[in-house]
């Protein structure tokens, strides 16, 4: 019981679960905007108790299949060698089983929605959904870009729990909040990719830093940045959200131009502050402004 005990805390530090506070708010972001359509206009428990569950299984699956396949590249990393399947301490079978474990979390709470709820969609879709999610694990053997797909895979969550809550409202708001999810972690990925400029190059993956250099990099990542200020905020105005929604937009575009000040060409020493603190505290803010928007059911303010 003990080793059980110590394999459930190593799998979670393996997958960092703590970092589900990404894309969780964008989630609940998308369930109460797309809840604007019941009566009343809010997500009922069941379905948000079922989106944690889905977007935890999901992330569960995606990272350990990304661990898995990646072990060897990450022993020869000496920033990711500590990692536990490349260090030793959980086995390729252990983080199968989870593998395993959490796939059929997943898929048990998508059809859920159709037993409880009647929405047959995310049972329809959680498949391809979860394949999608595992094919990043490859991306970086193949193109620059892989810090964009990452950002789309993400970025499922808005859509999907948009598309739980209220399947017929799904539209423009929906894509947009998608997009803006997808050029915010794709331009923070690659200011983590910075990290590893070397490694890349020494073992032939591709990253935009390793490729173009870290100063060409990092102008994509501000640019990504600047883009997704701008997808909020058309997304702000194309649901006629409140002013409460557009103040959480100025936070995160103050917080984005702090991160991208954070990280220089020739320093890449304070990526960690800038990743994890910075982006932590963007989707946590935007997620708590937006849901109290909602249900405070402000106007637009003009």
């Amino acid at each position: 019981m003990n080793g059980f005990v110590r394999d459930i805390r190593t799998w979670s530090e393996m997958i960092k679960l703590s970092h589900s506070v990404f894309a969780l708010p964008f989630a609940v972001m998308a369930a109460f905007l797309a809840a604007r359509h019941l009566n009343p206009p809010h997500p009922p428990v069941g379905h948000l108790a079922l989106i944690l569950v889905c977007m935890v299984a999901a992330r569960s699956v995606a990272m350990t299949f990304n661990r898995i396949v990646d072990a060897q590249i990450d022993a020869r990393n000496p920033r990711t060698a500590g990692r536990p399947l490349p260090a030793g301490r959980l086995t390729r079978k252990a983080a199968t089983l989870f593998l395993l474990f959490w796939t059929l979390v997943f898929a048990l709470a998508c059809f859920a929605f159709r037993l409880a709820y009647g929405n047959p969609w995310p049972m329809l879709l959680g498949g391809p959904v979860l394949l999608y999610l595992c094919g990043y694990s490859y991306m970086k053997r193949f193109t620059r870009w892989s810090h964009f797909y990452l950002g789309s895979a993400i970025a499922l969550s808005p859509p999907a729990a948009w598309l739980a809550v209220h399947p017929d409202s799904v539209g423009l708001p929906a894509l947009l909040l998608a997009a803006a999810v997808t050029t915010w972690i794709g331009g923070f990925d690659i200011i983590y990719a910075c990290q590893d400029i070397d490694v890349d190059r020494r073992d032939g993956l591709h990253s935009l830093p390793s490729r173009l250099g870290p100063a060409r990099a990092l102008t994509i990542a501000r640019i990504s940045h600047a883009a997704t200020v701008a997808l909020l905020a058309i997304l702000g105005v194309e649901a006629q959200l409140g002013w409460l929604y557009f103040v959480g937009v100025a936070g995160v575009a103050l917080l984005l131009v702090i991160e991208n000040s954070l990280v220089r060409a020739n320093d890449f020493s304070r990526v960690n502050l800038a990743f994890f603190t910075i982006n932590g505290v963007v989707s946590v803010l935007m997620g708590m402004l937006t849901v109290s928007d909602v249900l405070l059911g402000l106007r637009p303010p003009w």
